[in-house]
């Protein structure tokens, strides 16, 4: 049993949905609409998609019946981006709504949303911001995932966010949080790897160390994504996950320890501006797949959570 099975906050396990199509040990990539005509052309054989839910939450049209074309040739990853999971306030209930009839709809592989918050009295913001780790927000993510997971009626991903400052009142390192959290909610974790490659440069930590306290167990699927390098205000190195082009060397050293670990886990590469031609996409995508493959062959892993 793994990360996106396992129940366990002492609450009886709820009934899970699996769609046909196995996503274990493959390399996927986001679904641009600008690719499609390419993708048709030549399949992704092997591989997946993944969509912002958001993108196809309305009430039908053509993002539907592109959604439903995909779906019938290739496991699909469904991605939130403004459930605001993060924040202190209610999540949305017509956004959870919305979400639910996606779900249901295209039967996804996996289910993801972000440990952040993007919404405040009513506003939205177009970014996903971070929050303090302490009982507070434990309390209130917690109870945010819950209800989601009860709407869903399964278990979601949680990933891990990119950061750019810490917060005074933090009580617990990130890693413990999640680790919490999920014990707490029997939700997954979708370690992103080049958040914790921006993080680590930006906080002055080490990736690896992270990587060694993290609940790499409860992994359901990684994310890989290239980063833009700028400066701050004193002169020094800023990175900034940026999604707009190809996977740094560091990263994909942090994706060799962790498959290394784990074994084969689902893995997306994400690419979602100043976008390259399908065939430079698909070959990060591929890149993934190797790796994913070697370490299958060889076998023998573990991790602990």
């Amino acid at each position: 049993m793994n990360a996106l099975t396992r129940i366990d906050r002492g609450r009886p396990e709820r009934d899970l949905r699996f769609p046909a199509h196995p996503i274990a040990g493959r390399a996927g990539a986001g679904l641009k609409h600008d690719h499609l005509p390419a993708i048709e052309a030549e399949p992704f054989a092997g591989g997946f998609f993944e969509v912002h839910a958001e993108n196809y939450m309305g009430a039908g049209g053509p993002p539907h019946r592109i959604l439903a074309r995909i779906r019938r040739d290739y496991p699909l990853s469904v991605h939130g981006v403004g459930l605001s999971i993060g924040g202190p306030g209610r999540i949305d209930p017509d956004h959870l709504g919305r979400f639910r009839a996606l779900v249901a709809r295209s039967e996804p592989a996996l289910v993801s949303e972000h440990l952040a918050w993007s919404t405040h009295a009513g506003i939205c913001f177009n970014d996903l911001l971070p929050l303090p780790y302490n009982a507070a927000s434990l309390a209130h993510v917690a109870a945010h995932v819950n209800e989601v997971q009860d709407a869903i009626g399964r278990p979601i991903l949680l990933e891990n966010p990119s950061t750019y400052v810490t917060f005074a009142d933090a009580t617990m390192s990130e890693a413990d949080f999640i680790r919490a959290l999920v014990r707490r909610t029997g939700c997954g974790v979708l370690l992103d790897l080049n958040n914790v490659f921006v993080s680590a440069t930006n906080q002055g930590f080490a990736a690896a160390d992270y990587i060694a306290d993290f609940p790499l167990a409860r992994v359901g699927e990684i994310h890989l994504a290239g980063h833009a390098v700028q400066a701050d205000d004193e002169g020094e190195v800023l990175l900034i996950d940026s999604h707009d082009r190809e996977v740094a060397s560091p990263v994909w050293a942090l994706f060799e320890t962790v498959i290394a670990r784990c074994g084969p886990i689902p893995t997306l590469i994400e690419w979602d501006s100043a976008l390259p031609p399908w065939p430079v996409l698909r070959a990060e995508a591929q890149a993934a797949q190797a790796i994913l493959d070697r370490h299958a062959a060889a076998g023998g892993h573990h991790a602990h959570g």
